[in-house]
């Protein structure tokens, strides 16, 4: 019979202690959430009002990052609990598919704005710039609150969240700018102008994410790790013959795991196993993964895989 042996106990994530600085990070992104989601809202309904295809695409790019918001609340949130029968690995790989709805509703609100601010490059409209400005100023202070509460935490997520809201910020100092000229000047051109230039950068952001998730969601060894390498230094203990059926896939872009069939040259007894098991742990370790299985397979003995993909 085949051995099986997980180097990864110390990295499944679980029994870890939840002081009230994690709770405190999470209360932070679920008030910034809340205060990005609603004044989304009440960009999309400015936006109409004043007639600026700038602050509706920034409304575009305020609602993504409400979805970011979501999925950073949420996640802070599951990873207190642990992994249930039903989803083994924990929820981690759920934030792929969150980020892939953002994707979605980014891509279709992008297009939308386009489809409305480039016709008005060639004939602009007068949108209201006293209101642009008033909400411009409404922008920067609910932003820039929701992100000076998310700067004091040290978590990781709470910092990615808190750079979400510093984009938001310059975002609407660049509206209230041109709100300010076009009070001043008659400019309309700049609204569409910059509507484009804000939807064109969020459009930049979802190619990137795009790029980042497809080769998770098709398992392909993540771009950190060197399978080869891993393969090469597992091939270097002593008593290892060869590796075959090496897998190394990621479960949301951060977390990855690794798997192996390991045959032996030699029997081993107890005392030999277990050092084996201790050294594949280390190694493990070393790179970084958070979930490893190997199969020992001892001299002569067919691999059980041996017709499936390798």
């Amino acid at each position: 019979m085949s051995n099986t042996t997980s180097g990864s106990c110390t990295h499944d994530g679980h029994g870890h202690h939840h002081g009230p600085h994690h709770h405190h990070a999470s209360g932070n992104i679920k008030l910034a959430f809340f205060l990005n989601l609603g004044f989304a809202a009440v960009e999309i309904i400015g936006g109409v009002l004043t007639g600026s295809t700038a602050i509706l695409a920034n409304a575009v790019h305020d609602l993504g990052d409400s979805f970011a918001l979501a999925q950073a609340w949420y996640f802070e949130q599951v990873s207190l609990g642990k992994s249930s029968p039903r989803y083994s690995y924990g929820y981690k790989r759920f934030s792929l598919l969150g980020a892939l709805i953002s994707t979605v509703v980014l891509l279709s609100s992008s297009l939308i704005i386009l489809i409305q601010a480039i016709p008005r490059i060639y004939e602009p409209h007068h949108p209201d710039a006293g209101g642009m400005i008033l909400l411009a100023f409404a922008g920067v202070t609910v932003n820039g609150f929701a992100m000076a509460r998310l700067s004091k935490d040290k978590g990781m997520n709470s910092r990615v969240v808190a750079l979400h809201l510093l984009e938001d910020v310059l975002g609407w100092v660049a509206v209230l700018v041109v709100a300010v000229i076009l009070y001043f000047w008659d400019v309309p051109v700049l609204d569409p102008v910059l509507a484009v230039l804000i939807t064109l950068y969020i459009l930049g952001g979802v190619v990137k994410n795009l790029r980042a998730m497809l080769p998770v969601f098709l398992q392909a060894v993540p771009p950190e790790l060197d399978l080869a390498d891993i393969t090469r230094e597992i091939e270097q203990l002593q008593h290892i013959h060869a590796v075959h059926h090496a897998h190394i896939w990621s479960l949301d872009g951060v977390h990855s795991v690794f798997t192996a069939h390991l045959e032996l040259n030699i029997l081993l007894d107890v005392e030999a196993y277990m050092k084996l098991k201790d050294e594949i742990r280390m190694l493990v370790e070393h790179h970084g993964l958070y979930h490893s299985t190997v199969e020992i397979e001892y001299p002569g003995e067919a691999c059980r895989n041996a017709v499936s993909i390798s």
